[in-house]
């Protein structure tokens, strides 16, 4: 009685696996070509080159340790480790929105935030989750960690046209941002989960 549940059980993961891979493989290539329309007529190196030139570009070394470590605590646990892409927190959200049909969980490490900057609409589909994945993979390859993290911290929206640390340290607090305060730290920090939502100032104009 008991190899018989098992053999059921075996059964049911089996066909689960078999659906997912078939709802997989048209997304994987949508996504490819995604990818390729977007870096044929501009580069990734290009994108990058173009980010370095902005005016008010910023260096790794002028941001907080402190913001550092927790941007990667809260965004992207195993940044260091990883290769572009997480795979844990990647398999996870594909089995979720897969099941789902739609795009329900993000799983993105810095190198696809990054990457979806760059490139790409932050409308949810899945095809842009892969399309984003291959331009992180492309990152990785020709840029140092650190790198990638430099020109995330320049691109990232914080809300209200502030695109960079810099600048919404500017904006919000009057500071660089050097001298942001831990407390400043952690609300930019979680300004990223939702820019829109979660910015200083909602926070004060809920506070009022």
């Amino acid at each position: 009685m008991k190899k018989k549940y098992i053999w059921i059980f075996s059964l049911i993961i089996l066909s689960a696996f078999i659906f997912c891979f078939s709802k997989a493989i048209p997304v994987i290539s949508s996504g490819y070509k995604m990818y390729q329309n977007a870096v044929k007529g501009n580069s990734v190196e290009s994108v990058v080159d173009n980010i370095k030139e902005k005016e008010g570009y910023f260096k790794l070394n002028t941001i907080p340790e402190d913001y550092i470590k927790e941007l990667i605590q809260s965004e992207d646990k195993r940044f260091y480790y990883h290769f572009g892409m997480d795979p844990i927190a990647t398999t996870r959200a594909m089995f979720h929105n897969v099941m789902a049909g739609s795009f329900v969980e993000g799983g993105s490490t810095i190198s696809q935030q990054l990457a979806k900057n760059m490139y790409f609409s932050f409308e949810k589909k899945m095809e842009r989750k892969v399309a984003e994945v291959l331009v992180a993979f492309e990152l990785e390859r020709n840029y140092s960690k650190d790198e990638i993290l430099e020109l995330y911290l320049n691109v990232i929206y914080f809300g209200e046209g502030c695109y960079g640390v810099k600048e919404a340290a500017n904006h919000y607090y009057g500071v660089e941002p050097q001298n942001l305060s831990e407390e400043q730290i952690g609300e930019l920090v979680f300004t990223i989960k939702s820019p829109n939502n979660y910015n200083p100032n909602v926070y004060a104009g809920e506070g009022a």
